[in-house]
């Protein structure tokens, strides 16, 4: 089997992908294409599956991803081995041949390149990062290696969508209380709680931010059970782990 890529537009022939969870050889809940270390899953099986995520987007290249731990902190991407990934939730680099990745399942994975430049970003942005500042982190460590943001184009990934995003009701409160006007990301849902829109608050950070040219793919996870892996819809059904899907970006 083929492993699907979603790609967005504004990278133009960068190679990059969201990538699901079809194409791979892992089994059971966490078929197939599953590249989450801390997923339980057999560790041989999410080399095979990680070999062929890079293969999808740029052959030969090598996988950098960090210990994901909900925070902004980003670092410049390293030479470091799958067993020894500082935590992080956003990396940027300058060097050919790398791929950038970021594992999801319901959070957003948010790419970054400024071509001109030759300088490329990758962030994990679940809510608290998302209200902490992980994608200005990225941007901010972007331009310390030579980036532009009025250059910088960005794009948000499968992620959960409003609709199934309800939240307890004291939710909104972080949010309202740096902004206000962050109240039009919430809406009612049929059973009376918040129900989140992050892919929308994202867009919005990342045009406070400066940037011009930002997307979002618009893919549900939690929806979408054939395409995505989703933590939600692994915890409504009590299920013991959950896969999780990778987004890479690299330059040639």
């Amino acid at each position: 089997m083929s492993v699907p890529v979603w790609r967005a537009r504004s990278f133009g022939d960068l190679p990059h992908g969201f990538l699901g969870r079809a194409g791979g050889v892992s089994e059971g809940a966490m078929a197939s294409l599953n590249c989450g270390w801390g997923s339980g899953d057999d560790r041989a099986l999410i080399v095979e599956n990680r070999r062929r995520a890079a293969d999808a987007v740029l052959p030969g290249a090598a996988i950098v991803s960090p210990y994901q731990v909900h925070g902004i902190d980003v670092l410049e991407a390293g030479d470091w081995s799958d067993n020894e990934r500082p935590p992080a939730d956003g990396l940027v680099t300058d060097r050919p041949g790398v791929l950038l990745g970021i594992l999801t399942a319901d959070c957003a994975p948010l790419l970054f390149a400024d071509r001109e430049a030759g300088v490329i970003g990758a962030a994990h942005a679940g809510w608290r990062g998302a209200l902490g500042g992980v994608a200005e982190a990225t941007i901010a460590a972007m331009e310390r290696l030579g980036a532009d943001r009025s250059r910088i184009a960005a794009a948000i990934g499968p992620t959960i969508a409003r609709a199934s995003y309800e939240v307890d009701r004291a939710f909104p409160e972080p949010f309202l209380a740096a902004d206000p006007e962050t109240e039009r990301f919430f809406a009612e849902g049929p059973a009376g709680k918040p129900h989140f829109d992050l892919p929308a608050y994202l867009l919005h950070r990342l045009a406070a931010a400066g940037l011009r040219q930002v997307e979002a793919l618009g893919l549900d996870t939690y929806d979408r059970e054939e395409d995505f892996y989703s933590f939600r819809r692994a915890t409504h059904r009590g299920e013991p782990s959950y896969g999780r899907q990778i987004s890479l970006i690299g330059l040639r």
